[in-house]
């Protein structure tokens, strides 16, 4: 025990006395939270919007004003001859062109189905989709009040009238979803660059073979090299949650204890994974591409964080249950969002559990044998 705490202080001083290490570790996953809180924004608002009215009546005002006071839309440009259409959207100064044709307010009194158009630029697909949604239920809305408007109370006894609730994330905003897959994020690429980096820099320094000559064991050089590591992943995940607490209005409806519980079990993964690269990497800058290429971006793309899983192709989708980083998204959301304990995240958690002694174990084994 004593080897261990003099190889913990011995990392430690280290530690301290490199600046930019100590930068990375603390301060670059505080500016990367508040970064990516506020830049990391799916919600889409004032959408540029240009609108054509060839028939100028108290019709189209209305739906004209169900568009401008939503928030969705920002009327931009007005214009009164089709062919302007083209040119605004060939340049880009609206996303969606809103035209109403003539005739539109004497279809409505005559009980005719009236008709609108919707120009969207394509080229923004999030924009282009969002926007359409946003604009057919307004037109929705409106026709469901015009359809009230005509039709008697007597027939309105017998309709269905849906009343829509939204659990843990009561207005939608995606920032609360992001926010705790960045925590998921942070931890996994502090953790796992750092962890491979710091090994591999002692090789090249020559340091490590010096370590290895002493009569410290290779269980105890790892651990206590290692343990530096698990306490600034800890420090991190505090970080985080006070950062979300009060700086985005984000705090954890769940267990604190159990969080941070959780967190340091997928530690253990993180961990494995930077020491396996660092006995497969001669140089810091092989250490850091093979932890982007082959570990960070494809636990990224296939966890569920930036693409939902549901949206991709069946053998994907089975190759998503091998990333330890998809378990660990479940958890943050369930503590964050929900407030869920173990008794529901349990099967996350054995999930994380398995992948985490696997792969730790491995790579200690093969660490141990590089260092024997």
């Amino acid at each position: 025990m004593r080897r261990i705490l003099h190889m913990l202080r011995k990392e430690s001083l280290q530690f301290r006395r490199d600046r930019k290490m100590v930068g990375m570790s603390f301060f670059a996953p505080v500016f990367q939270l508040i970064i990516l809180g506020y830049a990391a924004n799916l919600d889409v608002q004032e959408i540029p919007l240009a609108v054509c009215d060839l028939d100028r009546t108290a019709s189209s005002r209305q739906i004209l004003e169900r568009f401008t006071s939503s928030g969705y839309f920002r009327v931009g440009e007005h214009v009164d001859r089709l062919q302007d259409v083209d040119e605004l959207l060939d340049h880009g100064t609206v996303s969606m062109v809103l035209v109403i044709p003539r005739n539109f307010g004497d279809d409505l009194t005559a009980r005719r189905g009236a008709s609108l158009q919707l120009l969207v630029d394509g080229s923004e697909t999030n924009s282009a989709t969002v926007g359409l949604s946003y604009a057919q239920m307004i037109v929705a809305t409106r026709s469901q009040e015009i359809l009230i408007e005509t039709l008697t109370v007597q027939r309105l006894a017998g309709r269905v009238i849906p009343e829509l609730r939204v659990w843990y994330n009561p207005e939608l905003r995606s920032r609360n979803f992001l926010v705790p897959g960045v925590l998921a994020l942070l931890l996994m690429v502090m953790t796992l660059i750092l962890t491979s980096l710091g090994i591999v820099k002692e090789k090249e320094l020559g340091t490590l073979e010096q370590i290895v000559v002493t009569p410290i064991r290779p269980y105890q050089l790892i651990i206590g090299k290692l343990s530096l590591f698990v306490l600034i992943g800890f420090v991190d995940v505090l970080l985080v949650v006070i950062i979300s607490t009060f700086l985005f209005g984000l705090p954890v409806k769940g267990s604190v204890a159990l969080l941070v519980l959780l967190c340091m079990v997928f530690l253990m993964t993180t961990l494995g994974l930077g020491l396996f690269i660092s006995t497969v990497s001669r140089t810091q800058q092989q250490a850091m591409m093979s932890s982007i290429f082959f570990v960070m971006l494809p636990m990224i793309f296939l966890s569920g964080f930036v693409f939902p899983i549901e949206n991709m192709p069946k053998a994907i989708q089975a190759l998503t249950y091998v990333m330890p980083l998809r378990y660990f998204f479940v958890i943050i959301r369930g503590i964050f969002l929900k407030g869920v304990g173990l008794e529901v995240l349990w099967p996350q958690a054995l999930a994380m559990l398995g992948f985490g002694v696997g792969i730790l174990g491995l790579s200690i084994l093969r660490f141990r044998k590089r260092v024997s």
